[in-house]
């Protein structure tokens, strides 16, 4: 048996069934953050559609089969999809399955779906002009072309039953440097989607918002920080959240009666943990990049960390006024 930690145990029964009924698609989710997503969602009650490439097991841990046998055995539903998300006709199949297999319902949308984590690694100390300009197609084409695709089908479902919730699973890299110029642009394209996008949904009843999940350790970021583990990256992914945590946050999301009121926001999990009163998996939480405290340790000043009361936080406005520039 799984030893877990009293405050993983509190939250898996508070999150149990909170879902029920509900219809889900989480793209990508073969492994890492997608993966976890999905575990929670199927977790809490909904059945969840999961996508990616590969369909059948292959030694390495990351096929939809093994993710859907998870879920399974947590008391999921699961609809495994093999997609490939940059053929248009692939994503056009999966809703159609849907539409046929749930008489239209869906619920829930986490487009997550991401090809680049390799060759931002791969691409690390190189300047945009020192790249292939195919680099722009490999962390743009399924992290943020897809996934406009994917809304549309989605919207195209849920505007008719007057509700719905789509989530661009984004980062702070949309506000500022991080990784690399083509990354940056992506995810700023994703928080402007989830803004544009909510603002003619939101008479249909409809929330669209763009997730900030903080740095995750997932199973490719694991194995590419063991071989460089003194990497710019690395610094960045010191203080890192499970692929469990953007789950938890999205089942909360769902759940919640008033998400019209953050529709067309950037919401960041720690701060929705915070707002929900839940933990990661683990029962910790992670920190937070608003609180001058965490931001503090972040930066390895943890001596001056300890000093600093945790309710300091630094506003939205001012993160705003100081990355950008009129």
């Amino acid at each position: 048996m799984q030893n877990t930690t009293p405050g993983e145990n509190e939250n898996s029964c508070r999150l149990s069934n909170m879902l029920s009924g509900k219809v889900a698609v989480v793209t990508g989710a073969t492994r890492g953050i997608g993966k976890g997503i999905a575990l929670q969602l199927g977790e809490a009650g909904a059945t969840v559609y999961i996508t990616g490439r590969t369909l059948k097991p292959t030694g390495k841990g990351t096929s939809l089969m093994e993710c859907a046998e998870e879920i399974e055995k947590r008391g999921g539903k699961c609809v495994p999809v093999q997609c490939d998300h940059e053929k248009d006709e692939n994503i056009k199949a999966l809703f159609d399955q849907i539409q046929r297999e749930q008489d239209g319902q869906l619920d829930i949308l986490v487009n997550n779906a991401y090809k680049a984590v390799t060759g931002i690694f791969e691409n690390e100390n190189k300047k945009f002009w020192q790249q292939d300009p195919g680099f722009w197609d490999d962390v743009n084409n399924v992290g943020l072309r897809n996934h406009y695709i994917c809304s549309v089908y989605a919207a195209r479902l849920m505007v008719p039953q007057k509700k719905g919730l789509i989530v661009n699973i984004s980062s702070p890299g949309g506000l500022r440097y991080l990784f690399n110029v083509a990354y940056g642009i992506g995810k700023a394209a994703c928080d402007r989607m989830a803004a544009d996008c909510a603002h003619e949904l939101k008479k249909d009843n409809v929330a669209f918002i763009s997730l900030w999940p903080g740095p995750v350790k997932t199973e490719l970021v694991t194995g590419f920080l063991a071989e460089r583990p003194t990497s710019k990256s690395a610094q960045v992914f010191a203080h890192s959240e499970t692929v469990e945590f953007s789950g938890r946050t999205i089942v909360h999301l769902a759940a919640d009666p008033n998400i019209m009121q953050k529709s067309g926001r950037i919401l960041c999990t720690c701060l929705l943990a915070e707002e929900y009163g839940f933990t990661d998996i683990d029962g910790q939480v992670p920190l937070n990049f608003r609180t001058v405290k965490d931001m503090l340790a972040m930066r390895g000043y943890t001596g001056l960390a300890a000093w600093i009361p945790s309710f300091l936080k630094i506003p939205g406005w001012l993160l705003a006024a100081v990355t950008h520039k009129f």
